[in-house]
């Protein structure tokens, strides 16, 4: 891994990093400071999980066995199914539900080292649950050592009753519901699924407008199962980042560069769902594209909840190499998720850390099935 200190060290103070460097050379003015003796161990950023759908009600696990049986992601979709079916369950769930069913998925990720979740709302689909779905999100941030980035996703299926009417239900739900969450302050950013099942870019188009008007960043659902443009309208936008993006081309590997926009590989989604397009890693890597990878923990398409297991299916089916592994739910998720004092351990940055029982940073994407966390670091406080 670049950047790698060997016997290096770190001093924190007051929750953050204020000194980095190889032992022999600590300053003088902290020799005298409390010591942890890490005996060897490897010292990262603590991961970032930039992706997830955690709260929510229900399961999906008839959805599985219809696509074991030969059905695909769309058709279950188009049948009633995916993301709508979780629509009735969530609408159900009262807020303390939705905490307590969340807890053990978000606990799960805590376990491998991750510091930062990204949860998104999106099963709701009216105002009264995509808010209950936000403040969730923010509940879970006090009811654990992690910090929480909540994103706006109403704009993420068009609900049963307004089927065929989704221009209406952007109007009517989703940006209302937008400016509703924001005053309340419960949105970080603002997400949309841009796709033949769900939005197209003018849709989507309109629910940016309203974020620019608030000052919200945005991210979008691109390009995960055809090619609809929304790459090129979330480079327009400046998002964050596009995520999926396994029809994307080498032209919007051109305008994501230009726009300083990372994207999101979701290897959970993919193998889930047993797609066979992969995303174009190497026009990314070509045009200096930064490539974050994420769970996409959801209840459908991708009922992932290991971050670790995400890195080795980023770098057995995308080909990613270990090192763009760990950028990816270190410094690139942080990234996209458009946080600047996380990610890396340098002066300045926050102290969250993870400390691992490895030699090598590899070690971390090469096995499956196996979490090899000794300790995490929150602010500056070591964990159990």
């Amino acid at each position: 891994m670049q950047g790698v200190i060997a016997q290096g060290a770190v001093a924190v103070q007051g929750g953050g990093v204020v000194w980095v460097g190889p032992q022999a050379d600590l300053p003088a003015a902290f020799t005298a400071w409390p010591q942890h003796d890490l005996q060897g161990r490897l010292l990262t950023p603590a991961l970032i999980d930039c992706h997830t759908h955690i709260i929510h009600g229900g399961h999906r696990a008839r959805e599985f066995e219809l696509r074991l049986q030969g059905a695909s992601y769309e058709e279950v979709a188009r049948a009633g199914g995916g993301i709508v079916s979780t629509v009735t369950a969530t609408r159900a769930a009262s807020l303390g539900d939705l905490i307590a069913q969340a807890l053990p998925r978000l606990d799960a990720l805590i376990g491998e080292g991750v510091s930062c979740v990204e949860i998104k709302s999106g099963y709701g689909l009216d105002m009264e649950t995509e808010l209950r779905m936000l403040r969730a999100a923010r509940a879970l941030g006090q009811l654990r050592p992690v910090r929480i980035c909540t994103t706006f996703l109403a704009a993420h299926a068009v609900p049963p009753e307004y089927k065929g009417r989704a221009d209406a239900y952007i109007d009517d739900v989703c940006i209302p519901a937008l400016r509703a969450a924001h005053a309340e302050g419960l949105v970080d950013a603002v997400d949309g699924f841009c796709e033949g099942i769900a939005f197209d870019t003018n849709q989507i188009g309109r629910v940016f407008d309203v974020a620019r008007e608030l000052g919200l960043p945005v991210k979008l659902h691109a390009e995960q199962l055809s090619h609809m443009g929304g790459t090129a309208l979330a480079a327009q936008y400046g998002a964050l980042s596009v995520d999926h993006v396994e029809y994307a081309t080498d032209a919007d590997a051109k305008l994501l560069a230009t726009s300083g926009t990372v994207a999101v590989l979701l290897p959970g989604a993919y193998y889930a769902i047993r797609e066979t397009q992969m995303p174009p890693v190497a026009a990314f890597r070509a045009h200096g594209v930064p490539m974050a990878l994420a769970t996409d923990c959801n209840p459908g398409s991708s009922p992932l909840n290991s971050l670790l297991l995400a890195m080795n299916m980023g770098c057995t089916l995308f080909r990613l190499t270990p090192e763009e592994a760990l950028n990816g739910v270190t410094r690139h998720a942080a990234r996209a998720l458009g946080l600047t004092d996380t990610g890396t351990i340098a002066a300045g940055m926050r102290a969250d850390l993870a400390i691992w029982n490895v030699e090598t940073s590899a070690e971390l994407a090469y096995r499956f099935g196996f979490n090899p966390l000794h300790r995490r670091i929150f602010g500056g406080m070591l964990c159990n």
